[in-house]
């Protein structure tokens, strides 16, 4: 049996991913990174292709272990770091994102932000996440999705999509779509 002594990290930024190997005494045996394309459609929107960032990220993982000459079956654990709170909704049986994922930095969402607020939801979603309504968080950007992409709400409540930030996605494109999880 091989033994497991490096520990990867994966930092998937908003401009680049990264992989970092480290030994068990936490020194960096080797790193590997990948810029990615901005995406800027309108004034104040942000996006990047969901598919980029696998390719990105999964691309720097094979170099960051082919360059410490270990295989993955040498890797004890591997972390996450993300850009937290960018949104990517995906076909449940494809893989294949139904549109390009929001960037944290995104404000598209101000308008749907300010209704909740003339609404009177804000305590309720303060006391029920302890979020303020701002476009910087996800709930928002699934909404705005839902409600431009051409049939996603249907999809949605029949199960089809699934919704994540992008470590979720990491996650599932790692397993073969085998989990969806979150922290």
């Amino acid at each position: 049996m091989t033994e497991k002594k490096y520990i990867v990290a994966l930092d998937q930024g908003t401009t680049s991913s990264r992989a970092v190997v480290m030994d068990h005494d936490a020194n960096i045996v080797s790193v590997s990174q990948r810029e990615f394309e901005q995406i800027y459609p309108k004034p104040g929107w942000v996006e990047h292709d969901p598919m980029e960032i696998w390719a990105s990220q999964s691309s720097t993982l094979v170099e960051v272990l082919a360059k410490a000459d270990i295989s993955s079956d040498q890797i004890a654990a591997i972390g996450i770091t993300n850009q937290r709170e960018t949104a990517i909704v995906w076909e449940r049986e494809t893989g294949k994102p139904i549109y390009n994922a929001i960037v944290w930095q995104c404000r598209r969402t101000a308008d749907i932000c300010e209704q909740l607020k003339r609404d009177g939801m804000e305590d309720y979603i303060r006391d029920n996440t302890g979020l303020v309504v701002d476009p910087y968080f996800s709930g928002t950007k699934v909404k705005w999705i839902l409600d431009h992409v051409e049939g996603s709400r249907e999809r949605a409540k029949r199960g089809e999509l699934l919704f994540g930030t992008v470590d979720t996605w990491l996650i599932w494109k790692m397993t073969q779509g085998r989990v969806h999880v979150t922290d």
